[in-house]
């Protein structure tokens, strides 16, 4: 800031990021999370709004470059995570039905209702309540399509069918066999059980499959084609907005999650593991481990360079569809890529499975898992015994080849970013508390880092992995996640925990001469010029990459999702409308980041030492 309160030029934000070395300053907001005024407000937010747009433009006067989105697909009935969400079709939800209804694709008489059924609502507004308004009107915008967005809807169609039609024949299979979930079909019919595998028949049945899905498409011609319609308003959307930013001079980072929706599982059948589920082992973040039951690619249906089999092709598909209007990709728990903690799909406790379980690739002689020796690219005389399964160093002394075994999924992801001219600086990876052996080998291999998640740090630990001092160039630097409590509820519980003096001889141990970077904690007992010096220190360190949640912008002490919990509150943080006005009040009082400022604090502090040690490292 000014000595008057006003933002410096954005030009002078981004010299202070060239001077610091920072290639990438993200805001990260999910969908849902986005405000929108009160005309276009249906109960959840969408990046296509008007309050969005303002968003923005308030993102880049801070002094962003970016925006990084949650996964964009639809989810199950009653489901608000995103990360469970489908992988190719965007969510419906997002449709802003004011500026459709203005475009004359809605009944301006039917978006006021949904309106006022959306104001009479409680706070936080009934998922159950969202999805009928949302059904409603994707009725209403297909009955009123002419003829020229229904051509428009055909040739996106002929050009996505292969995730179009089998994601718009899901919805109509579940109605026919009376289950919304694929896994029981089986219980309305022979044929139910039969439409089950109809993306991976037994052997013998390729005709009857490839029959049965003719008969479909044609029998849901309509149907399919009102998807399309759908799909391809959002895909005007999603350019729109890709466009709106590069003028502002902000990138698109879209996530790569690792769970799969439902109909992607079935659609994909052949790509996954029928015995195995993906989960995380017991962790410094979750102590008992987690059971996600997420599907497993199998090793088998990798293929070759010269004849891509199933997995391959579907990686391929997906990094097509997310990279076709984004800048950048956040990859989702990475270890999913190169070495998937799995576990027994057919135990009657998944906890218990998932605290048993083993790696995919480094199990060459695990007694539990005979199975997975097959797969093994880690010897037996490459593990540490006196160490757990899931332990950082379980396995160690990979040779290259072995690395490369290991990166195969990886090099499918860069191939694909570089085929859409994406540089490999694009790529975020989440990697948190734990990076076994054959990751930071693979990671390193492509010259990608990990997050370095500063609210979690351990003051006592030297070695702790998120300490700020560890931060290498190609890491990515952040107060806090999407998962985690915001970084202004941590600074309250060391301020009243007595941390306060414990942070700030912390943080000036990291700056020139022992000063503390930024303002000292106040002796009001305020968090926020705590949560200024931390960010400053984040700034000013070797990380290359600064990622900011919606939540820790804007001083919010509410959580956005507990992980492993579902209630009505997980996901439903949202920036208010009226984020401008509450922004600028409460960073008077110094309860928001305020990111000039630190960028200007961080930039005095760089000043004091040799700039060149900032960009060492590979890149």
């Amino acid at each position: 800031m000014t000595s008057d309160g006003a933002l410096p030029d954005v030009r002078q934000l981004d010299e202070a990021k060239r001077h610091l070395g920072i290639d990438h300053l993200l805001l990260q907001v999910h969908d849902a999370s986005f405000p929108c005024d009160p005309d276009e407000e249906f109960g959840r937010g969408t990046p296509y709004s008007r309050a969005a747009d303002r968003l923005y433009g308030f993102a880049r006067q801070q002094g962003f470059d970016g925006i990084q989105l949650g996964p964009q697909g639809m989810t199950g009935r009653g489901q608000m995570s995103p990360y469970e969400a489908t992988l190719f079709s965007r969510n419906p939800h997002n449709l802003p039905l004011a500026r459709l209804a203005a475009e004359g694709l809605l009944d301006p008489a039917f978006v006021d209702a949904c309106r006022r059924r959306i104001a009479a609502a409680p706070t936080p507004t009934p998922l159950a309540l969202v999805e009928t308004i949302f059904d409603e009107a994707v009725d209403r915008i297909t009955e009123r399509a002419d003829d020229a967005l229904r051509d428009q809807a055909r040739a996106f169609l002929s050009v996505h069918r292969r995730w179009l039609v089998p994601d718009a024949l899901y919805g109509a299979l579940c109605r026919e066999h009376g289950s919304g979930w694929w896994g029981t079909w089986h219980e309305s019919s022979p044929q139910g059980a039969f439409d089950q595998r109809l993306f991976r028949p037994e052997p013998g049945e390729e005709d009857r499959a490839a029959a049965r899905l003719t008969e479909l498409a044609a029998r849901h011609a309509v149907e399919i084609e009102h998807y399309a319609v759908i799909q391809w308003l959002l895909t005007v959307e999603q350019r729109r907005l890709r466009s709106r930013l590069a003028e502002l001079g902000l990138t698109l980072f879209a996530d790569l999650q690792v769970g799969l929706a439902p109909q992607d599982v079935w659609s994909h059948r052949s790509a996954f593991l029928a015995d195995y589920l993906l989960g995380a082992p017991p962790s410094r973040t979750n102590p008992e481990g987690q059971p996600w039951g997420f599907t497993v690619l199998d090793p088998r249906q990798y293929g070759s360079e010269q004849s891509p089999g199933p997995v391959a092709s579907f990686v391929r598909a997906r990094l097509d569809r997310v990279l076709e209007e984004c800048d950048g990709i956040r990859i989702d728990h990475p270890h999913g890529w190169i070495d998937p903690w799995v576990y027994r799909a057919d135990t009657a406790d998944p906890l218990e499975a998932v605290q048993h379980g083993a790696r995919l690739f480094s199990s060459p002689d695990a007694a539990e898992h005979p199975a997975l020796a097959g797969w093994a690219i880690a010897r037996a005389d490459q593990l540490d015994r006196d160490v757990e399964p899931h332990a950082d160093r379980r396995v160690g002394g990979l040779d290259d080849a072995q690395v490369e075994a290991y990166g195969r999924l990886f090099s499918l992801i860069v191939e694909r970013l570089q085929a859409h001219g994406r540089p490999r600086t694009s790529i975020a990876c989440e990697v948190l508390s734990t990076m076994p052996y054959p990751v930071q080998r693979v990671l390193d291999r492509f010259h990608l880092g990990r997050f370095r998640v500063t609210s979690r740090l351990k003051l006592d630990d030297p070695t702790d992995v998120y300490r700020i001092e560890h931060a290498r160039p190609a890491d990515w630097i952040m107060l806090g996640t999407h998962d985690t409590a915001t970084v202004w509820q941590h600074a309250q519980e060391w301020i009243r925990a007595g941390l306060a003096p414990d942070w700030t001889r912390y943080l000036a141990s990291l700056a020139p001469g022992g000063r503390v970077v930024g303002p000292a904690p106040s002796p009001d007992g305020t968090a926020g010029a705590l949560v200024a010096s931390l960010f400053t220190a984040m700034l000013a360190s070797e990380a290359r990459n600064v990622s900011v949640f919606f939540a820790d912008l804007f001083g919010m002490t509410e959580r956005y999702n507990r992980p492993g919990t579902t209630n009505a509150e997980n996901w439903r943080l949202r920036v208010p409308a009226d984020f401008e006005a509450q922004y600028e009040a409460r960073r008077r009082s110094g309860s928001v980041l305020d990111v000039p400022r630190c960028l200007a604090a961080a930039s005095r502090q760089g000043a004091e030492q040799d700039p060149s040690s900032r960009s060492s490292g590979p890149l």
